[in-house]
């Protein structure tokens, strides 16, 4: 058992690519050996800026020898068919086997060698790589057959034990040969196999394990900005990006002028991670600081002075565009930013933005003044509606379109308007995502729920409905904030009706199933129809769960079912039920839908839904003893209307809770 090493090098890959990269490659390696019968074991996939490495641990020596069975034609088949058959095996007849008349061919394959297999499979993999983004470089770059890498490539190592597979891939020959760190150790390096090629690079300044390299930067960065007195502001995404991005990583702080804490501290953020991918601090009293800590890609002479000089410079810069964006956008009011969204179009069926913005704020007004959110003021719902989307045309939300909302009701607050009004114009996108916090404050809520309303049902109206994965309006994204924001603060009204509803019904199956609620009791209680109050069908559902949940509920699911399917079988059913019963057993179960049928029906209107499920409970043991006490299709054809009639009374009265139907079981 041998263990083998490919190293892939490269100009320097996007960090956004490693991780697609590090999959594809095991996904390729692992499927050129399977397909060569050769069994992979333990794999380990690096990647840095410049290379990408594969190492399997214990690959056998050869493949194993296998024979391969081919069912041939009958024996009685014309010559040709025979002849076809020897051509395609590499055989001579007195080769087949005669098996109850059918021709068959053995054919035995002997191992081959690891290192065939592999010199094979390496430039198979390199020409099958899927790139997001791929390049042609050199001479044969205009040739459509030539080698397309993310960037040029230019080292290939690989390595069987300590012997190398000569390969070639794009004019690149395998070698021993690789580079270590691009300033500390530019010159080549020798591998002698895949045990030592981590530490020889090591030795040369590049860690090629980057679950390290993040460790590195995760605790240096923490470790740096407490040396100072200084709290990280914890960012794993940045720590995965500038993992990427350097081959030695040094975390470094430096600081910026206080001047600059004047911007939002969002925007500093922003301004630092985007642009600069720089972690940002904060002080002793949870505020953010004038600090930032960089990730060299090298160890300094200097301890990084030089290096924190030239990033400060560059953040200065940065900062100060950002200070200029504040400072120009809030020459204007809000309302005078507003005006400018009459020239952009929101869609061609649905005119621009101002036009949506009084769609929204005459909703947002709507539904504070009908109570439906209450304690909201109607006028200060309709002035947040009517500024929510003005900082979309500023300055600061042109360069960073993730501050919009957020840079309105900082706006907002700095030209003196009121909190609630601030606080829905910087809220009113909530939730964006399942993890976001639902807003409560009455304003937002009538501002967040208008907007999400107003774009479903404008994009249902012009029949634009998400198709399969395809969703280019984020609908499903608006029905799952709206679920939320009713469910959470408990809104009262009606959502929509027919393919809305439907598209609320599907969606809730979704917001729900995290918390355990079954999609087919959600469709029991959507299919029943003329509901469209989100909390009331829900608190029905949940009631419903928990009745299923018991021997009452399964029960009398299974006595509902044989009903459903007599009833069927019988066709139209008169109502029978007011002449004499037949019998006790028929009585029984005309009583107990007598007290059943209204007790349930009358739980329903005022919503004790748990009381209408014990109302169905009582109906259990009657229509048990009821398929087993009489016959239904009984000879006479009176008795056998009077119990078809008891039958569609039972299905009715449960059909008043739940269309039992659509549930599984």
């Amino acid at each position: 058992m041998t263990d083998f090493l490919l190293e892939l090098r490269s100009e320097e890959i996007p960090a956004r690519m490693q991780a697609g990269a590090r999959a594809e490659l095991e996904k390729l390696f692992r499927a050129r050996m399977a397909a060569a019968g050769l069994a992979v074991g333990e794999l380990t996939v690096w990647s840095t800026p410049r290379r990408l490495a594969l190492i399997a641990k214990g690959l056998p020596d050869a493949t194993a020898a296998v024979s391969e069975e081919l069912k041939g034609p009958r024996t009685s088949a014309p010559p040709q068919a025979l002849e076809g058959f020897l051509r395609k095996t590499g055989l001579t007849q007195d080769r087949l086997e005669d098996r109850d008349g059918v021709w068959f061919a053995v054919i035995d394959k002997p191992g081959r060698a690891t290192n065939e297999v592999l010199a094979e499979a390496i430039p198979a993999i390199v020409r099958a790589f899927a790139w997001p983004k791929s390049m042609r470089w050199g001479r044969d770059s205009a040739n459509s057959d030539s080698l397309r890498w993310v960037r040029p490539l230019s080292g290939i190592v690989a390595l069987f034990g300590e012997r190398l597979i000569a390969c070639e891939v794009g004019g690149i020959s395998a070698s021993f040969a690789t580079r270590g760190h691009r300033f500390h150790c530019p010159g080549e390096i020798t591998i002698g196999s895949a045990a030592d090629y981590a530490d020889k690079l090591r030795a040369c300044h590049v860690i090629v394990d980057q679950e390290e390299r993040a460790r590195i930067i995760r605790e240096g960065a923490a470790r740096v900005a407490a040396d100072a007195g200084l709290t990280l502001v914890e960012d794993e995404g940045l720590v995965v990006e500038n993992a990427g991005l350097t081959e030695w990583p040094v975390p470094l702080l430096g600081r910026f002028d206080e001047t600059f804490l004047e911007v939002p501290p969002e925007v500093i953020q922003l301004t630092a991670r985007v642009n600069q991918k720089y972690f940002v601090v904060t002080g002793s009293d949870g505020r953010l600081a004038n600090g930032f800590v960089c990730t060299a890609n090298i160890a300094a002479s200097d301890g990084g002075a030089a290096i924190v000089a030239g990033n400060r410079k560059v953040l200065a810069a940065r900062l100060s565009d950002a200070r200029f964006f504040w400072e120009q956008d809030q020459k204007k009011t809000l309302a005078q930013h507003a005006e400018k969204l009459a020239s952009i179009t929101f869609h061609e069926k649905l005119g621009t933005v101002a036009d949506k913005v009084e769609r929204v704020a005459k909703l947002a007004e709507w539904l504070a003044s009908e109570d439906i959110v209450p304690n909201c003021d109607p006028a200060l719902a309709r002035q947040a509606a009517e500024l929510a989307k003005a900082d979309l045309v500023t300055e600061m939300v042109g360069e960073f379109p993730e501050l919009q909302g957020l840079m309105g009701g900082y706006y907002a607050r700095a030209e003196g308007l009121p909190d609630a009004v601030a606080d829905a114009i910087r809220d009113h996108y909530k939730p964006v995502g399942q993890g976001d916090e639902v807003p409560t404050a009455p304003v937002t809520v009538a501002v967040a729920l208008a907007d999400k309303l107003d774009t479903l049902r404008s994009f249902f109206a012009i029949d634009e409905k998400p198709t399969g994965s395809k969703d280019p309006f984020a609908l499903r994204r608006a029905a799952l904030g709206i679920i939320r924001i009713v469910t959470e603060n408990g809104l009262r009204f009606p959502v929509g009706e027919g393919d809305l509803l439907d598209f609320f019904a599907d969606r809730l199956k979704v917001q729900q199933r995290e918390a355990g609620v079954r999609h087919d009791l959600i469709d029991a209680v959507f299919a029943l129809g003329g509901e469209s109050d989100l909390v009331c069908s829900l608190a029905r559902v949940q009631a419903l769960q928990a009745f299923m949940a018991t021997d009452d509920g399964a029960n009398l699911l299974a006595g509902y079912k044989r009903a459903a399917n007599i009833l069927k079988q019988a066709g139209e059913v008169t109502d029978a039920a007011a002449a004499t019963a037949p019998t006790e057993v028929d009585a029984t179960l005309l009583a107990a839908l007598d007290a059943a049928e209204p007790a349930a029906s009358a739980a329903v209107a005022a919503e004790h839904f748990t009381e209408a499920m014990a109302a169905l409970a009582t109906l259990r043991a009657p229509i048990d003893a009821f398929f087993d006490g009489v016959m239904v299709n009984d000879p006479d054809p009176a008795v056998r209307a009077y119990r078809l009639g008891l039958l569609a009374r039972f299905t009715g009265a449960v059909h008043g809770v739940a269309d039992f139907s659509k549930i599984e079981g």
